[in-house]
């Protein structure tokens, strides 16, 4: 089983939340939780082992999340957009 999407998921969170003690761990079984290290070589883990799917939406909606900039120019093509469905 590939863990490269998980690994990704991990990273997002990382640069999002600006703490680089995020880390995986996946279980024989290939289930993956994520865990929070104390630096000093503890961990605690914040999520039961779940399939990498699943895993990889619930990193991608734990922590602070990214508000997506929204320019003049979406907005006037949304509106176009709404014009043309009624």
């Amino acid at each position: 089983m590939r863990s490269t999407k998980a690994s990704a998921a991990i990273d997002r969170l990382k640069r999002r939340s600006d703490n680089p003690l995020y880390s995986m761990s996946m279980s024989s079984a290939g289930l993956f939780s994520l865990q929070l290290g104390d630096g000093l070589g503890n961990s605690t883990r914040l999520c039961e082992p779940m399939a990498m799917d699943e895993f990889v939406a619930w990193v991608n909606g734990y922590g602070p999340q990214i508000v997506k900039r929204v320019s003049k120019l979406d907005v006037a093509f949304s509106k176009q957009l709404q014009k043309k469905r009624t």
